[in-house]
């Protein structure tokens, strides 16, 4: 919990799954949170005041210090507030969740996404393989509940991706990137994870969302 006096804000969008990251860290942790929405298209000052290098969300800012890049204000929170820790202590198990967060981000996010958004075939089947192929090392992580455990850990968040914007953009693009047949273990793993009471009052309505990546998927085919 936040102590009495902190100025703890988070700037991001609804549709962003690296903005939830940090909602779910902060929510873990029990920490209280002002969330400040962002229009990207026309950027506030105080986005450009607290990422003037990337300008992009999720920004945190926890009594005007700002944390930008969701892995490493993920690790922020489970340093600066020890309730309910989703790092390992144990430096070996410690390297492995920031491996394994990494390897989400780059070998997961990306080539799912273009899997999808994407009007060029062979762009499409590449990118379909080489999610395929990551996600196969995952099945092989999921070693009980969750990723860290029986509890909810530092990989676990960063997959949030994998758990729920995966689903809704293969049912929009027609593709079965993460099915039960395909990966049990992961597909079990995103049932429990959506399941829990914090993560179930943390994540999007799933309706707007796919709405709205519908309509930028139908843009892309229709420019085929």
């Amino acid at each position: 919990m936040a102590a009495s006096g902190e100025d703890v804000k988070l700037l991001g969008v609804a549709a962003s799954t690296f903005v939830c990251r940090v909602q779910l860290g902060l929510k873990l942790k029990g920490v209280e949170y002002k969330f400040v929405e962002q229009d990207l298209e026309n950027k506030s000052e105080e986005l450009l005041k607290y990422n003037p290098i990337h300008k992009k969300v999720p920004v945190l800012v926890h009594n005007e210090r700002p944390i930008s890049e969701s892995l490493v204000i993920l690790e922020y929170i489970d340093d600066n507030w020890k309730l309910n820790p989703f790092l390992p202590a144990e430096p070996y198990q410690r390297a492995r969740a920031r491996f394994w967060a990494k390897f989400i981000d780059d070998k997961v996010v990306l080539a799912s996404w273009k899997s999808v958004f994407t009007n060029d075939e062979k762009e499409r089947e590449k990118n379909i393989r080489e999610s395929d192929e990551a996600l196969k090392f995952l099945e092989d992580e999921v070693k009980g509940k969750f990723f860290g455990g029986e509890d909810i850990g530092f990989v676990d968040i960063a997959a949030v991706y994998i758990a729920f914007w995966i689903p809704l953009i293969q049912d929009i693009g027609g593709l079965k990137l993460l099915t039960s047949e395909k990966f049990p273990k992961l597909h079990n793993w995103s049932q429990e994870f959506l399941n829990h009471p914090i993560v179930k009052v943390t994540m999007p309505p799933r309706d707007p969302l796919f709405a709205f990546f519908k309509a930028r998927y139908d843009k892309i085919i229709a420019s085929k």
